[in-house]
């Protein structure tokens, strides 16, 4: 059974950072891209950012670009979201996915419905 589960969202000030990850287990993602989106109260899910099996490939939002980093540890079958300068507008539940076709990059990974697998979430919270 695959599983992708979240840690480390919580409060935070505004302008402050946070760390979130994304543990894979059930199979590897090595060959495949894994993204973070997030859901904002009374909003839809859109994307955050996402990196290509390579790694060498990163994709952002606009409104996240230059104060996100996306990450993944390979071998540890993990993804990572660094947030800096956080916003109150970043205050969400922070989703981690991955997709099953393998070796893809650009614009298919930015479509929420291209990920097939999802964790659970992780709520993020920036006080003004």
């Amino acid at each position: 059974q695959v599983q992708l589960v979240e840690s480390g969202g919580g409060l935070v000030q505004a302008g402050g950072s946070l760390s979130v990850s994304c543990s894979a287990s059930g199979r590897t993602f090595s060959s495949n891209a894994m993204g973070w989106f997030r859901q904002a109260p009374g909003k839809e899910r859109e994307f955050v950012a996402a990196i290509s099996w390579r790694s060498d490939n990163t994709y952002y939002a606009d409104s996240v670009k230059g104060r996100f980093t996306i990450s993944r540890d390979i071998p540890k079958n993990t993804v990572y979201l660094q947030m800096s300068s956080l916003k109150p507008i970043d205050t969400a539940v922070y989703y981690c996915a991955a997709q099953d076709r393998t070796y893809v990059l650009g614009s298919y990974l930015r479509d929420e419905s291209n990920y097939d697998y999802w964790g659970q979430g992780t709520q993020v919270t920036v006080a003004s």
